[in-house]
């Protein structure tokens, strides 16, 4: 088994770098030496942990030039992209630099005169994160921050396919201020990390953003040491389009949610619905704005559309295409004959497809590609049931400019993040989490940091 992690770039194939995987004595040394520093970072004071926080956020900016042409380099989403996804997750670090000063107790009124009843709240203890490889710098920054916050160690595996982000963030943070004890990265499969991870009785708590079908292994193998759990797993948004929607608004925000990232989003569109009436219109203009993106290397200024990360990733997205032609559907850009798989660089060219059915593969699986099928409804009931029939809830979208509409969709859609007239929602003052078998737990907002603490109450009797 090689001992290096070999990073490519996705736009055109060619070898990055090549980092050492930790070993796993080197893992667990990383752990005991977080567990160790964790006696002494949760004694430091609120206003000093927000003090390096904003630090940390401020060298992230002066230097997101270089910072966006590594994600963009690892990673293949264009440098506008990169830069707008280090931004997300800087306003994290901002945050919770501030709520770290807000970590409050509260007293409770007593059943006797003679007593008292304080509630106080603690760092939870040592974190282990997993962070996936569509977002490498937020997706850490927002799981980072909040641990900090709170008083915790933090210790991350980013995904083989994007470390560089995270190496050159966490060099950051010790620039900042923070003890190389107190934040930590380790290299290496996520099949072994994450065994050492969910075994280790030092760690407390895992973070993980990914597959639903990994989350579910890492959430049975924490059973054994009773872990708390955050997860931000695999997502199958909706976007309904009622019939008295501002349509060229909706085709915009569309392509935002759908094609940010090459779609490769647990939060982008993955099923069109749209009234009946508006079909046709609607199916046009998307059409006619999707085929003119500009798709390419991410480090060309132009480029809107950049690769799919790897082999796999291309091959599932182009069945998916492939199934739902040979079932009926039609095809309504004008730009399929660039794809293109050649020299370990994978493209797949923004597709829209008409005429979707249900028993087409895309809409049920997760696509994780620039691929959005459309399908029609008729009444807004037929709607949510085909935007409930799914095991996943993290994200879905509607546009209406009814009131009455929006009030139904957001009562009956089983999803934890709505957008209304909105195809981008998150933000750091927001908890962004899912339903389902989409996760558990919040990122962002006071949720988001509630889950890296331990609440405490102490009763005080009254002794003569």
């Amino acid at each position: 088994m090689s001992e290096q992690i070999i990073v490519k770039n996705p736009a055109t194939g060619e070898v990055i770098k090549e980092i050492k995987k930790n070993t796993v004595a080197e893992i667990n040394e990383a752990i005991t030496i977080g567990e160790k520093a964790f006696k002494t970072w949760k004694e430091v004071n609120a206003n000093e942990k927000s003090r390096l926080l904003r630090r940390w956020a401020d060298l992230i900016i002066e230097n997101i030039d270089e910072l966006a042409e590594i994600i963009t380099t690892e990673n293949g989403k264009p440098l506008v992209e990169a830069k707008g996804e280090l931004k997300s997750g800087v306003s994290y670090v901002e945050w919770y630099a501030e709520e770290a000063k807000r970590i409050y107790g509260r007293t409770v009124p007593a059943n006797s005169g003679d007593k008292r009843i304080l509630v106080s709240k603690q760092p939870i203890g040592l974190v282990a994160a997993i962070t996936p490889w569509n977002f490498p710098g937020s997706m850490m920054l927002r799981k980072a921050a909040p641990a900090l916050a709170a008083g915790c160690t933090f210790i991350v595996k980013p995904a083989v396919e994007t470390p560089l982000t995270t190496i050159r963030l966490i060099e950051l943070a010790h620039e900042a201020g923070f003890e190389k004890e107190v934040i930590q990265y380790v290299n290496g499969r996520g099949s072994v990390v994450g065994e050492l991870f969910t075994s280790s009785k030092a760690i407390k708590k895992i973070t993980f953003t990914g597959s639903t079908n990994v989350g579910k292994i890492l959430m049975r193998d924490s059973a054994s040491t009773v872990k708390s759990l955050t997860m931000e797993l695999g997502g199958h948004a909706p976007v309904i389009v009622c019939d008295d929607a501002d349509i060229d608004f909706a085709v915009e925000q569309t392509i935002i949610t759908k094609f940010r990232n090459a779609g490769q989003t647990c939060v982008c569109a993955n099923r069109l619905l749209v009234h009946e009436s508006i079909l046709d219109e609607f199916t046009e203009k998307l059409s006619e704005k999707v085929s003119a993106l500009n798709m390419g290397n991410g480090l060309n200024q132009e480029t809107e559309i950049g690769p799919v990360i790897n082999k796999d990733s291309y091959e599932k997205i182009i069945n998916q295409i492939d199934d739902a032609v040979s079932k009926g559907a039609e095809v309504t850009t004008n730009n399929q004959d660039k794809h293109s798989s050649e020299n370990e660089a994978y493209f797949v060219a923004p597709t829209i497809l008409k005429n979707v059915s249900l028993d087409m593969n895309i809409m049920y699986e997760e696509t994780f590609g620039p691929v959005a099928p459309i399908t029609s409804f008729n009444k807004l009931s037929e709607a949510i049931e085909i935007a409930n029939d799914t095991p996943y809830g993290l994200a879905s979208y509607f546009f209406t400019n009814d009131y009455r509409n929006a009030i139904y969709l957001h009562d009956n859609l089983d999803y934890g993040i709505v957008g209304w007239n909105d195809g981008a929602p998150t933000a750091a003052q927001a908890p962004f989490g899912g339903v389902k078998e989409s996760g558990l737990g919040s990122e962002g907002g006071i949720e988001g940091i509630e889950p890296y603490l331990e609440t405490k109450y102490l009763s005080i009797g009254n002794v003569e």
